[in-house]
C-alpha cells in the first residue's frame, strides 16, 4: 500500500452543533406564535407554548423533559442500594467459610474454640465484623478477606465525597491510605480557615499542589471546591436519607471499621459539618425510593444520586415554570452530560430563537409594560396568511391573482424577483444588472445570457383608489365554533395585500359583537375572545358608512364575515346611545340593520357577505338583503374563508 495514500472516512457529526445546519427559521416561529395569539394568548404565553411543543426537527422543552424525567426513573427502578452491604456479607462469608477449613485441620483446643466462636457469630454483618475486630485469624486468605472488608468501607466512604477516589484505592498501600488521611487533614484545615475568613489564595494553591490529583474538577478557587464538594457530599446524605433504618444502622456500624480506624469517620464528618455550613442551599434532606434488582454500592449509588438530582434539576429549568424563567437559564453542560449532545444542541437553539425574536424586534413591551407582537411581527404575520391565501387562490383558479393585481397599472418604482404567474413589465435595466453580476468573475466570455433567476419585474399599482370596510364577526358562536382564528387570518391577510401592494386602498377592520368598533389588525391579532351574547351589524355598517363618507373620491367596497344573523343594535335611550340584545332577533333590530345597509348601498358600495355556517336565520337574512342592495352572498368553508375574502376584493378591483 502506498504510504502516502491516505484513507477518508466519513460519520456523523459529533462536536457539538452541526456547523452546516440551517440557521433557526424565525417564520415558522413566528407563525405558530402568532396562531397562539390569535387564539387568546399573550405574546409571551404563546413565546412559551412554542418553546415548550418545540417545531419541526427541533425538540421542544417537554420533550427534552420527558427524557430527564424518563431516565430518573430508569435510575430508581433499575437499582437497589443494597450493593456494599452485599459486598460486606460476601467477603466475610469466604474469610469465615476459608477460616473454618483452616481450623479443621488443626487438632488443638484453641481452634476448638475458634470454631464456637465463628459459629456463635450474629447475623449482623455489621455486628459480625465488629466482633472479629480482635480476632486472631489463622488463615492468610481469611485474613485478607476481612482486610478487604475494611479497605472497602474506606474506599466506599472516600468514594462517596471524591469522585474516582473508590477505584483509586484499589489495592491501595498503607502509604497511600496514609496519604488519603492527610488530604483530608489538610483538606478540613483549608476549610476551617475559610470559615473564618483567614484563608489566601496562596492557602487554596498549596493545598491544590499537594492533593490536586483527588480533584479531577480542577476547581479554580476555593468556591469552586466548595461547590463540587458539597454538591458530592449532599448526594451521599441523600443516600444514607433513602436507606431504611436497618440499612442506616448496618452501614453506621460498619463505617466504624472503615480502614481499620475511626480516625476516617471523624475527618469525614467534620468534612461534612463544613460542607453543609458553607452550602445550605443543597439538598440535604431529600430521599428517593428504590426499586431494581440492580445493587449499587456507596460510591456508586452516591453517584446516581448526584445523577438523580441534576436530572431533577434539568427537569425544573425545562419546566420554565417559574417567574422570570429564560431558556439562558438551562445549564447546556449539565444537559449534555446527563441527556447527551443532541438535547444540548435543541436546548441551545430554543435559547437562540428565544433571544433573536426579542433582539429582532419581533416582540416588544407596550407602553402598559405587557409584551405585543411588533409591527415587523405583524407584517410577517400578514405575509405568512396572504401566501397561504395566495397558494388557495392558484389551486383554485390556475393563476396567481395577487400578482394579476397591479398590472397595466402605474409603475410604483419598485421592483421583485419574477415569480410564475407574473404579468408585469419586465425591468430591463435590473435583470441585465443581475447577470452581469452573476457571471462576473467566473471567465466566462460570450455574449451575456439571461437565466429565470435574473428577471425582475416592475410593480405596479392599479390607478382606481378604493375605500374598503371589512366587517368581522366577534360574537360568542365565532368562537365557539372555532371560526376565531380564520377569521383573524384573513383580516390580516387583506391587510397585508392592501399595505403592499395597493397602498391607495384605504382599509378599516370593523369588529361587531354586543357593539361594533374600529380596530387596528394588532388589536384585532390580540383580542380576546369576549364572550357576551349579541351581533351588532347594525353598529357596524354605521361605522363602515362613516369611512366610506371619509374618502368620497375612492370606490366603495364592504366586504362582511358573519355567522349569525342580527341580535342587537345601537338604541338611544336619551342618555346615549346602548346597545339592545334580543333573540330571536327583534323586529326593530331587523330594521335598523336593513336601514343601514340601504344607506352603505347609497353610498354606491359594492356588497359582499361572506355566510359561515348554517344557520337558517342568518341564510334568509342576508339572501333578502343580498337581493335588496344589489350585493353578492359567498359560502366559504372554514379553510378557504381568507381565499373567498381576498379573492373578492381582487375581483372588485379588476371590475373598478
Amino acid at each position: 500500500m502506498n504510504p502516502d495514500r491516505r484513507l477518508t472516512r466519513y460519520s456523523r457529526y459529533s462536536g457539538g452543533p452541526d456547523p452546516l445546519a440551517p440557521p433557526i427559521d424565525l417564520r415558522e416561529a413566528l407563525e405558530h406564535i402568532g396562531e397562539d395569539v390569535m387564539a387568546g394568548a399573550s405574546p409571551r404565553r404563546a413565546l412559551s407554548e412554542l418553546l415548550r411543543r418545540g417545531m419541526k426537527d427541533l425538540k421542544g422543552t417537554d420533550r427534552l423533559a420527558a427524557e430527564a424525567n424518563r431516565k430518573r426513573r430508569e435510575l430508581l427502578r433499575d437499582h437497589n442500594l443494597d450493593g456494599t452491604l452485599a459486598d460486606v456479607k460476601r467477603l466475610l462469608d469466604e474469610a469465615v467459610l476459608a477460616e473454618r477449613k483452616e481450623l479443621a485441620r488443626a487438632l488443638d483446643d484453641d481452634a476448638r474454640f475458634s470454631e464456637l466462636q465463628l459459629g456463635a457469630l450474629p447475623s449482623s454483618p455489621a455486628k459480625a465484623v465488629q466482633e472479629l475486630s480482635g480476632y486472631d485469624w489463622r488463615s492468610a486468605e481469611a485474613r485478607e478477606k476481612y482486610q478487604q472488608i475494611k479497605d472497602l468501607l474506606g474506599a466506599e466512604m472516600l468514594g462517596q465525597r471524591f469522585e474516582g477516589m473508590k477505584e483509586a484505592l484499589e489495592n491501595a498501600t498503607d502509604a497511600d491510605r496514609a496519604a488519603v488521611k492527610q488530604m483530608l487533614d489538610d483538606l478540613n484545615e483549608l476549610l476551617d480557615k475559610h470559615a473564618r475568613g483567614e484563608d489566601t489564595d496562596d492557602d487554596f494553591d498549596d493545598f491544590m499542589a499537594k492533593h490536586g490529583q483527588h480533584f479531577p474538577e480542577n476547581p479554580a478557587n476555593i468556591d469552586e471546591l466548595l461547590d463540587s464538594l458539597a454538591k458530592r457530599a449532599a448526594a451521599a446524605q441523600r443516600f444514607r436519607n433513602s436507606l431504611s433504618a436497618q440499612q442506616r444502622a448496618e452501614l453506621d456500624a460498619l463505617a466504624q471499621q472503615a480502614f481499620g480506624s475511626p480516625e476516617l469517620i471523624d475527618a469525614l464528618n467534620r468534612l461534612d459539618s463544613h460542607l453543609q455550613a458553607a452550602r445550605p442551599g443543597e439538598d440535604w434532606t431529600g430521599e428517593q425510593q428504590f426499586s431494581g434488582n440492580d445493587p449499587l454500592g456507596m460510591s456508586e449509588a452516591t453517584g446516581v444520586m448526584a445523577d438523580i438530582g441534576e436530572l431533577e434539576e434539568l427537569a425544573e429549568q425545562l419546566s420554565q415554570g417559574y417567574a422570570g424563567a429564560s431558556m439562558d437559564d438551562v445549564d447546556l453542560d449539565l444537559l449534555a452530560r446527563q441527556l447527551g449532545d443532541e438535547a444540548a444542541v435543541d436546548a441551545r437553539a430554543l435559547a437562540e430563537l428565544e433571544r433573536s425574536l426579542m433582539d429582532q424586534g419581533f416582540l416588544d413591551r407596550g407602553s402598559d409594560g405587557n409584551w405585543r407582537l411588533s409591527p415587523k411581527a405583524m407584517r410577517q404575520l400578514g405575509k405568512a396568511a396572504l401566501r397561504d391565501v395566495a397558494e388557495r387562490l392558484s389551486a383554485r383558479h390556475g393563476e396567481r391573482n395577487t400578482r394579476r393585481a397591479g398590472a397595466a397599472g402605474e409603475l410604483t418604482g419598485a421592483t421583485r424577483a419574477w415569480e410564475f404567474g407574473d404579468t408585469e413589465p419586465w425591468n430591463v435595466t435590473r435583470s441585465l444588472t443581475n447577470a452581469v453580476l452573476r457571471r462576473a468573475g467566473t471567465g466566462e466570455n460570450g455574449p451575456l445570457r439571461l437565466t429565470v433567476d435574473d428577471v425582475e419585474v416592475s410593480e405596479t399599482e392599479t390607478r382606481t383608489q378604493a375605500a374598503v370596510a371589512l366587517l368581522v364577526d366577534t360574537s360568542f358562536s365565532m368562537v365557539m365554533e372555532d371560526r376565531w382564528v380564520p377569521m383573524k387570518r384573513t383580516a390580516l391577510a387583506l391587510n397585508h395585500l392592501i399595505s403592499t401592494r395597493f397602498r391607495s386602498d384605504e382599509l378599516q377592520v370593523i369588529a361587531f359583537g354586543r357593539q361594533a368598533r374600529t380596530l387596528s389588525t394588532a388589536e384585532l391579532t390580540g383580542l380576546e375572545a369576549a364572550y357576551e351574547q349579541g351581533t351588532n351589524l347594525h353598529h357596524a355598517l354605521l361605522l363602515a358608512a362613516r369611512h366610506l363618507r371619509r374618502h368620497p373620491n375612492a370606490a366603495p367596497v364592504v366586504l362582511i364575515v358573519t355567522d349569525g344573523e342580527p341580535t342587537a343594535h345601537l338604541e338611544d335611550f336619551g342618555d346615549g346611545a346602548e346597545a339592545f340584545f334580543g333573540y330571536p332577533p327583534h323586529p326593530r333590530t331587523i330594521g335598523l340593520t336593513v336601514r343601514a345597509f340601504d344607506e352603505v348601498a347609497r353610498l354606491g358600495a359594492q356588497i359582499t357577505i361572506f355566510r359561515l355556517g348554517d344557520d337558517p336565520g342568518l341564510a334568509r337574512f342576508i339572501d333578502q338583503i343580498a337581493r335588496r342592495v344589489g350585493g353578492r352572498v359567498i359560502d366559504p368553508d372554514l379553510d378557504g374563508l381568507g381565499a373567498a375574502v381576498v379573492g373578492d376584493y381582487l375581483t372588485s378591483r379588476r371590475r373598478r
